[in-house]
């Protein structure tokens, strides 16, 4: 097996793992990886209107880094996106994009903040993923998105809190990582965190800022 093999599989086995367990549904969300060269360069992506869960490694999206397809079923709508924050993330290997339950009805509710949709609820919230920003509404697809992420990635990077996520209003996270199990681990976290969230009545007051300077200081946390 080919390391570009590797990754074709790798990428079925995280959507098979993502659809079983409810974070997506029907044929909503994606999944892309970053190729070195070596693996024949440019990006996988997962095909348009394609399910999660009945993924087939031939038929994944091959495009180069112009985003120009090279083989394979028809990329996915959301490449631009994609391709826009492996520009700005250079150490992401994998983005995700799910329509996450608890999370998209978190921004149906209302989020915590624009710039937090959650509060930093659990110690593992803040190690594990951190700053989690809203990104307004767009269309499925449009290209004024990415330019929108591509600033909050960079205004974050400049406070010293650079982001594993941002959440599209009313359609989902996009999540990244340096692989494709590293970037399911922070979604996991992410869409738990938003469950909990929307279960405690009244609302639970955030970790205290004493509390979050001593993850900062014992574990490397950047919040």
């Amino acid at each position: 097996m080919t390391s570009q093999d590797a990754q074709r599989h790798e990428i079925c086995r995280i959507g098979r793992s993502l659809f079983e367990r409810g974070y997506v549904h029907a044929t909503a969300g994606n999944i892309s990886v970053r190729l070195d060269e070596s693996q024949g360069g440019g990006f996988l992506i997962t095909p348009t209107d394609a399910c999660l869960g009945f993924l087939a490694p031939e038929e994944l999206a091959w495009v180069d880094a112009r985003g120009e397809q090279r083989s394979g079923e028809r990329a996915s709508k959301t490449l631009a996106l994609h391709r826009r924050i492996y520009d700005a993330v250079p150490e992401a290997r994998c983005v995700l994009h799910t329509h996450s339950t608890h999370l998209v009805a978190l921004t149906l509710c209302g989020v915590w903040s624009a710039d937090d949709i959650l509060p930093p609820l659990t110690p593992y919230y803040v190690m594990k993923v951190g700053h989690v920003p809203l990104i307004p509404y767009h269309r499925p697809g449009d290209p004024a998105v990415a330019e929108r992420v591509a600033q909050a990635i960079h205004t974050a990077a400049q406070r010293g809190t650079p982001l594993r996520a941002v959440m599209l209003d009313r359609l989902g996270p996009n999540v990244w990582g340096e692989s494709p199990a590293q970037a399911m681990a922070t979604l996991e976290e992410l869409e738990e965190t938003a469950r909990l969230w929307l279960m405690c009545h009244p609302k639970p007051a955030p970790l205290t800022d004493a509390q979050i300077d001593e993850l900062r200081r014992h574990f490397g946390a950047r919040w």
